[in-house]
């Protein structure tokens, strides 16, 4: 653990077995963690050039709440103390508001993948952030994705093998994959 406070973030819509290693890589580098939740309602979920796709509905099923409570059951199934983390919304896509909800002094933990993880970089660089990448990877390196995750749902396929047991087992209690499965007909 170097970093006193580390703050992490991602949109999380399904929080994936990927997501989870991001964040427990995080939490070993800081004694504390805030785990932020991007596009947290949809005014602050802007089309970028580098990720159009991220603005569209179908992309976006879940609340800030359902994103929120699936974080914390997979964390604590993972049986990471509770008082290690807290969860705030972080709206990246509208960088003069990011201050309202994280400090400016923790040190921001990052992984690089494409065009998107750059521009993020970029911003909080321009907003005076201390950054710490943990890896750079490439698209074919991810474990998985949140867009492979909610196509197996739409196409029946199994999916449950890439979350966590706690976020299938929401996903199916609160009929999320229902609920994908209608936005996608819905275009």
């Amino acid at each position: 653990m170097t970093n006193k406070l580390g703050i992490i973030h991602g949109r999380f819509q399904i929080l994936h077995n990927g997501h989870l290693e991001y964040l427990l890589e995080g939490l070993n580098r800081c004694e504390y963690l805030l785990i932020g939740i991007s596009s947290p309602d949809s005014s602050y979920t802007k089309f970028t050039a580098a990720n159009p796709h991220r603005s569209l509905d179908s992309a976006n099923p879940m609340t800030y709440y359902e994103r929120f409570q699936m974080i914390r059951a997979a964390l604590l199934e993972q049986s990471v103390p509770r008082e290690r983390f807290d969860i705030v919304p972080f709206p990246i896509n509208v960088p003069e508001k990011l201050f309202n909800y994280v400090p400016k002094d923790g040190t921001y933990l990052m992984t690089l993948y494409d065009e998107w993880s750059h521009e993020k970089y970029a911003t909080l660089s321009a907003l005076g952030c201390e950054i710490e990448v943990m890896w750079e990877r490439t698209n074919e390196q991810k474990i998985t994705s949140g867009t492979e995750v909610r196509s197996k749902i739409i196409l029946g396929e199994p999916w449950e093998n890439l979350v966590p047991d706690s976020v299938s087992r929401f996903i199916k209690k609160n009929e999320i994959d229902q609920r994908i499965i209608r936005m996608s007909k819905e275009g």
